[in-house]
């Protein structure tokens, strides 16, 4: 009896042995999966912080630790997530700003939202660098801000993009207060009825309270692309203040739509007092509807601009002005497109000495590099008749070049000389088109007077 209970609980024992190492085992082998799981895992979240918003009450998450805290006010929201750390979502809904929004001295901060929108109350959020070595690739996206300002002070690369900026009096401002502020993107912006939707300010040493100083003036390298500016009176679209420089950049794909419903008093696209030096045009397209245009001009050149932009493809002019250019102080536009007139136009004849109507032949992008013009005269002249034709070059700014003049006393076919040529294109603003009209001396003729290319 006492054997069989030996063996018993032998087997028993034996059997709880390998049952423990068998927990072991596949306790060990959950272990080592376990870990090798956790290896794979990251801490990293899109965004430090995320605002939203229940009734009236606001909600900051922070998104590392799940801590959620109810700040007072949006700024006070905001400013605690980019001063905590660098990022910030916030989620749709209509927030109340009741301050500025500050990111001192920041890298890579970013606010970003899909649609949410900021009353701003005249309130700002306000990228700002002691230098831009240590405010660099700021990016605001998703936003609308309505009756505020985005102001970037000395920083570097600093991005907007898909926001609205709506009713206010300056939307988008750079200052350069120490170093410079360069390398910076707004893409697919709207921006409608601002008072200025972009400006590139004087340069101003804060330390000093003296225009220049040390501070650069450079606002250069930057991209002005896919935005939309929606004028009314009184309103500028982009302005570049005296001494700014907004050069060796690029403005594409842009639209100004101004003078819509009755408005057509004092609206100008493009503001230039400053430079913009060698700084592209490419699908810039100006478009008034206004039937009576009171000072609306595309761009209005100031005193103190020391260089216009290079017109490349597709800058369009399309509806009525007071100017196209305002350029009083006679400033030099460039152009790097090659241009030509089209194939052939018949010109009416004026009799009795005047001139007859003005043929305006306009001039189309990348077909030609060189205008010849072969004027013919044809028909039977009266005896002692003259027909005179006179070919004038109108730019862009609205001034016309002195007259080529071909006068016929028979008919045949005549070109005009390198000097005729050079007295056309002595300016060195950009062709807006060809003027082309003719007269005879006497009071009637026979004449038929056709220019071509």
């Amino acid at each position: 009896m006492k054997d069989s209970l030996k063996k018993l609980f032998s087997k028993r024992a034996l059997t709880l042995v390998f049952v423990a190492l068998l927990v072991l085992s596949i306790l060990n082998t959950y272990l080592i999966l376990d870990g090798t799981s956790s290896s794979m895992r990251t801490t990293v979240v899109n965004y430090d912080f995320v605002l939203s918003q229940e009734g009236s009450t606001l909600n900051l998450k922070n998104m590392h630790t799940g801590y959620v805290v109810q700040p007072r006010s949006t700024q006070e929201a905001l400013n605690r997530a980019l001063s905590e750390g660098n990022s910030v979502y916030i989620n749709q809904g209509s927030y109340t700003l009741g301050g500025d929004v500050k990111v001192i001295d920041k890298l890579n901060a970013r606010i970003i939202s899909d649609g949410a929108t900021l009353e701003c109350n005249g309130y700002k959020i306000i990228i700002y660098g002691t230098n831009y070595t240590v405010s660099q690739y700021a990016l605001i996206s998703g936003l609308t801000l309505i009756g505020g300002t985005i102001h970037v002070e000395n920083s570097f690369a600093t991005t907007i993009t898909n926001t609205k900026l709506i009713n206010t009096t300056t939307g988008i401002e750079f200052l350069n207060s120490n170093t410079w502020s360069e390398y910076n993107k707004i893409e697919g912006c709207q921006f409608i009825n601002n008072t200025e939707s972009i400006v590139f300010r004087t340069p101003r040493n804060t330390q000093t309270d003296n225009i220049f100083g040390s501070v650069s003036g450079s606002y250069g390298s930057s991209v002005i692309e896919r935005c939309y500016f929606n004028l009314k009176d009184h309103e500028v679209g982009i302005k570049v203040e005296p001494y700014a420089e907004f050069s060796e950049s690029r403005m594409q794909n842009i639209r100004f739509w101004m003078g819509e419903n009755g408005q057509h008093l004092n609206q100008t696209a493009l503001k230039l007092e400053g430079s913009m030096a060698q700084t592209l045009f490419i699908g810039v397209v100006f478009e008034s509807f206004a039937d009576k245009p009171l000072d609306m001009f595309a761009i209005d050149v100031g005193k103190y601009c020391d260089a216009l932009p290079d017109f490349r493809d597709g800058v369009s002019f399309l509806g009525s002005w007071t100017e196209r250019i305002h350029n009083p102080f006679n400033i030099k536009l460039r152009a790097g497109t090659e241009t030509a007139v089209k194939q052939e136009a018949v010109i009416p004849v004026g009799t009795s000495g005047e001139y007859g109507e003005t043929q305006t032949l306009k001039w189309f992008s990348l077909t030609s590099s060189s205008f010849k013009p072969k004027i013919d005269v044809t028909g039977t002249l009266q005896p002692n008749e003259i027909i005179t034709v006179r070919v004038r070059i109108e730019y862009v700014d609205n001034s016309v070049s002195t007259s080529a003049i071909r006068s016929f006393s028979a008919s045949g076919s005549a070109l005009l000389s390198d000097n005729d040529m050079m007295q056309l294109f002595s300016s060195q603003s950009v062709i807006w088109a060809i003027l082309v009209d003719a007269k005879t001396n006497t009071a009637t003729t026979n004449a038929k007077v056709t220019i071509s290319n």
